[in-house]
């Protein structure tokens, strides 16, 4: 057996022999998994060429950083000072890129593909994330469940990471059977109405307004969510408390804390944090109290409200964006995803709380209530906005109107955001900014809309695979010169708006 094949083994039997409590018991000791992350920096710094590399470039020796006040002041890294710098291969333990056995893309904002490679021992790791939701809110464990993978198919991580980690459930000897008819409403729909019936519950998994439509549809087709004990994993979007409500009240749900759940995840690393029955509890008391939330999270807009094991994930805060630690295919040290928001440790939240009156915990059970750190996001700091799970690029909708006729007609400005109408479906909104003399018309903007639509599924391969095609047009509005709302005269130029 070789050296890899023996670690995956190894890998495999320690993730079956563990039971989740045991697996995230200590998760609560921050100094531990600070000790950690500068152990898992060392390690990196001795074995992987780019980092070393990397380093050196900063004139920063790998046996300077001994504590963690010393780690806290690495440069961070991204994709365009680490992953674009350096040979796929060097950016992997030993420089071997065979040492891994599965590969994920996802797209950057001018189209080019970015490749995140990994074993199966990093999804393992990602497995007890899909576990807490299975086990802590659905008790999988107790009941014969079907998980239905409705995100899209192929090389993005969505699909295939979370086929993968289900799998590894069942293995663990949940009694849970996986079919992955992908972002196909008919399939979903004709898997659900022939399986789910052999089951208890159902689990849809996809992204929140895709989800939405499923339901919607299998409404229309007499499909009777209530009866297959319909349950919810998401992820790739922020939704409203309202948005859980609603969805919730279409599918039979009964216990909105228990029968959703939203995972923090990315290409880069997969799941990073996940929401449990504690922290939709929680989030959905700060919906009903705008001002506790404005408190404790700085604004007015509720975020995704998650909580992680530091020791899997680290995470850190700088100028309000989130950085994070953690081993994978590609090691990543102190990685910035441009996403804003931060961290409250889990007896700041429930002191936070206990101070306004509200016990988090009243009325949950015996799950999921862990004393776990809590990650809140409000997404994308870079003006990038996500739609169906896709991240859409200021960069791709440029392209669109510079396009004969389209470039005579507008000065390139615009302001592209997600907005729900009066169902609380999404869709991708675009305001034009119109040049000088040029009159709105809806025969302009359709012609805007087509140009628009046309570049981003060039440019975007997310995009074209993970929006369903009905939901991709975008809602063009042509706004003149200099309107107030979007488009002030004398301010630096926002192009997206949450």
């Amino acid at each position: 057996m070789t050296t890899l094949a023996s670690s995956a083994a190894t890998a495999l039997a320690e993730f079956v022999a563990t039971p989740l409590d045991a697996a995230l018991r200590g998760a609560d000791d921050q100094s531990a998994a600070e000790q950690q992350a500068v152990a898992l920096f060392q390690s990196v710094a001795a074995e992987v060429p780019a980092y070393r590399a990397f380093l050196a470039a900063h004139a920063i020796a790998p046996d300077t950083i001994r504590t963690f006040e010393d780690f806290s002041k690495l440069p961070f890294i991204n994709k365009a000072n680490y992953h674009s710098q350096f040979p796929l291969r060097d950016l992997c333990r030993s420089g071997r890129l065979e040492a891994n056995d599965f590969v994920a893309v996802s797209s950057g904002s001018t189209g080019q593909p970015t490749f995140w490679p990994r074993s199966i021992d990093d999804e393992y790791t990602i497995a007890r994330r899909f576990e807490q939701a299975f086990y802590d809110s659905f008790r999988a464990d107790e009941r014969r469940t079907l998980a239905v993978v409705c995100f899209a198919l192929g090389t993005w991580v969505g699909g295939m990471f979370t086929a993968s980690c289900c799998r590894h459930l069942a293995v663990r000897g949940y009694p849970l059977m996986v079919v992955s008819p992908g972002n196909n409403v008919g399939e979903i729909l004709r898997v659900v109405q022939r399986l789910a019936p052999e089951f208890d519950q159902t689990v849809l998994l996809g992204y929140p307004p895709f989800l939405k439509d499923v339901i919607d549809d299998g409404i229309t087709a007499n499909v009777d969510w209530s009866a297959h004990h319909t349950r919810l994993v998401m992820a790739g979007e922020v939704f409203s408390e309202e948005w859980r409500s609603l969805v919730g009240q279409r599918m039979g749900s009964t216990d909105p804390c228990h029968d959703s759940v939203s995972l923090y995840g990315t290409a880069d690393a997969g799941v990073l944090g996940n929401e449990t029955p504690l922290s939709v509890s929680i989030r959905r008391y700060l919906a009903s109290h705008p001002n506790h939330a404005h408190a404790l999270f700085g604004e007015s807009r509720l975020p995704t409200l998650v909580q992680y094991d530091p020791r899997s994930r680290f995470f850190e805060v700088q100028d309000g964006t989130l950085l994070f630690t953690g081993d994978n295919g590609i090691p990543l040290v102190r990685y910035h995803i441009a996403d804003s928001g931060g961290l409250i440790p889990f007896a700041a939240m429930m002191d936070f709380l206990r101070q306004r009156g509200f016990d988090p915990a009243e009325g949950l059970g015996d799950r999921g209530v862990r004393p776990l750190p809590f990650a809140y996001v409000f997404g994308r700091a870079d003006f990038t906005i996500s739609y169906f799970g896709a991240n859409v690029f200021p960069e791709n909708v440029t392209v669109g109107l510079e396009q004969p006729p389209v470039s005579a007609w507008c000065t390139g400005k615009f302001v592209m955001q997600v907005r729900e109408d009066d169902d609380r479906n999404g869709y991708l909104s675009i305001v034009v900014e119109l040049a000088r003399d040029v009159l709105p018309d809806q025969q302009k903007a359709e012609i805007i809309a087509n140009s628009i639509l046309d570049n981003v599924k060039r440019l975007n391969s997310e995009f074209a695979h993970y929006v369903p095609t009905d939901r991709q047009r975008p809602r063009v509005e042509l706004a003149l010169l200099g309107d107030p709302a979007y488009f002030p005269t004398g301010v630096k130029h926002r192009y997206t708006r949450q």
